[in-house]
């Protein structure tokens, strides 16, 4: 295993001491906004997860490893970086073994952080079931990761574009359980609320952390989903997010944009049909929900 993994001097003196750690993914970097600012906001996550008690590891495929936290110098090699490719599970090895950057994706950053047993990964918005599955068979390979693999996932819910009833009862049938922090609602990216209730609300931090010792001390692997909704004051409007979103899948789909390409393409044309509000949108939610993961990680580890 050493072979493959590269653990950054912050990350191994937090495992050396026992420090609560973060995982990060690396997608959110390079295709969920443009440079600088994505290298910009990824400082600044990393930073609200230092300031709230816990250690960033930020994972990436660099140079035929699978790193376990970039340094300042990497993050801005890997933010500028062209021709980097979005690396879910299935692309692992062939990364590694050719030694091209890969951006992780959930379902890769969450394999890694298990990996490296770290148990709380932060992201913005975790995939799912595509509209028009029944002809596509589009599924996401966030939703297996999360049956098989023991990570708390916080997010601000499931991407807009997908079909959320879908994906939630995707959820219940692998048994991982959806918890709505400090909500009743299913939050849905760049909305607050969906038309679905989350399978439990907890409003206490703390509560979260034994819930999660309680399930994987039972034995009961597989991911929990902490639905963490966007800081109101970011929230944008359901109905023409809504309408938004469908416009813009409606292009894709006459575009042949589909697949892997399709978060991406999705997360552009919306920035630009919202002149730039969604990308404020993005960054604020994804710093909201380092803020609770960092919580998350310290209560966890403190018991």
């Amino acid at each position: 295993m050493r072979r493959y993994v590269s653990y950054s001097e912050e990350v191994k003196e937090a495992m050396k001491y026992g420090k609560p750690l973060v995982a990060l993914e690396s997608t959110i970097i390079t295709y969920g906004m443009p440079y600088p600012e994505n290298v910009k906001a990824a400082r600044e996550v990393q930073q609200i997860v230092r300031d709230h008690g816990a250690v960033p590891a930020t994972i990436a495929i660099m140079d035929g490893k699978i790193k376990i936290g970039l340094t300042d110098d990497e993050l801005e090699r890997f933010g500028d970086s062209k021709g980097v490719i979005k690396a879910s599970r299935r692309d692992i090895s062939y990364l590694i073994a050719t030694k091209k950057p890969g951006a992780t994706t959930v379902a890769a950053s969450m394999f890694f952080a298990d990996l490296a047993r770290i148990r709380v990964f932060t992201t913005g918005a975790i995939g799912g079931v595509h509209r028009g599955v029944e002809q596509t068979m589009d599924i996401s390979a966030d939703l297996e990761e999360f049956a098989r693999t023991s990570v708390a996932v916080v997010c601000s819910g499931a991407k807009s574009i997908l079909d959320l009833g879908k994906t939630l009862e995707y959820l219940e049938t692998k048994g991982v359980p959806v918890i709505g922090y400090q909500t009743d609602i299913f939050p849905a990216f760049y909305t607050r609320n969906s038309a679905h209730p989350v399978d439990y609300r907890v409003d206490e931090i703390d509560m979260m952390a034994e819930m999660l010792r309680v399930k994987w001390n039972l034995g009961l692997e597989g991911s929990a989903i902490i639905a963490n909704p966007i800081p109101e004051e970011y929230a944008m409007d359901q109905e023409y997010m809504d309408g938004l979103v469908s416009d813009a899948l409606k292009e894709a789909e006459e575009m042949g944009i589909s697949g892997k390409n399709l978060t991406p393409h999705m997360l552009k044309r919306v920035q630009e049909m919202t002149g730039g509000k969604s990308l404020e949108a993005n960054i604020a939610l994804i710093k909201s929900n380092a803020e609770l993961a960092a919580k998350l990680a310290v209560s966890f580890n403190g018991n």
